[in-house]
């Protein structure tokens, strides 16, 4: 998780991302964020994250975001 959040902090250093939950719904994160988090959760986790995943609700919170690269990692 600390690794994310150091992702999620440099994308946007003013944003409080440990109590954030509507990330996508409040468009604190836009589609370019949406693409540079997609492509550096792919290089730090090493997980692809499929076109299906890239639902609002995977990118609220650093929470949703978490359990979506947990869950990618166990397949």
């Amino acid at each position: 998780m600390e690794e994310l959040m150091e992702i999620l902090n440099n994308l946007h250093p003013d944003v409080d991302f440990e109590t954030e939950e509507r990330l996508v719904d409040d468009k604190i994160l836009d589609s370019i964020d949406i693409v540079t988090l997609v492509a550096e959760i792919g290089s730090e986790f090493d997980v692809e994250v499929p076109a299906e995943e890239l639902t609002p609700e995977n990118f609220n919170s650093a929470k949703a975001l978490w359990e979506m690269v947990q869950r990618l990692d166990e397949e």
